[in-house]
């Protein structure tokens, strides 16, 4: 598969129930793949689709202070997704960099997120550095830390 054939799309908040569902809250005690800052004013979410038109990857950007620096501009990514079929393809980084090249259009300082324990080498790999203490994440019951990056202009 040749991730140059793969491009990065805005798309609706609906369209990313499906597979937040099916990626994000399987093995979770919650099913609902909605968030409350879904349709917040300046929420963003990204998507990438396969040539049959199948929602294979997508992430949400929300504007949310990172908690270290509130008075910075900063971008929270939240329900970064890829199918199951898709993983460790290269499809996480591009959703990743469409996403800083985002924030640097919204003039953010930080992107940060809570990354589960599974991705957050993913995260590390990617210039994110992870702050504090580990926690269980109270939607999924799941190990999470908290991760962040400087947008670099």
């Amino acid at each position: 598969m040749a991730i140059q054939n793969f491009q990065v799309v805005k798309i609706s908040t609906e369209e990313t129930y499906t597979l937040r569902t099916a990626v994000l809250r399987a093995d979770t005690p919650n099913k609902d793949p909605k968030y409350t800052e879904d349709t917040q004013q300046g929420t963003v979410h990204l998507g990438i689709f396969d040539q049959n038109k199948n929602l294979i990857a997508t992430s949400t950007w929300v504007i949310n202070s990172w908690q270290d620096d509130p008075s910075a501009k900063a971008i929270q990514l939240r329900g970064m997704a890829v199918s199951a079929s898709h993983q460790k393809s290269g499809l996480g980084k591009l959703l990743l960099d469409a996403g800083i090249t985002h924030a640097k259009t919204h003039g953010a300082k930080y992107i940060w997120a809570k990354a589960r324990d599974s991705a957050l080498a993913f995260y590390l790999r990617n210039n994110f550095v992870s702050v504090g203490d580990g926690f269980t994440e109270s939607v999924t019951q799941m190990p999470h830390h908290l991760v962040v990056t400087e947008v670099q202009v």
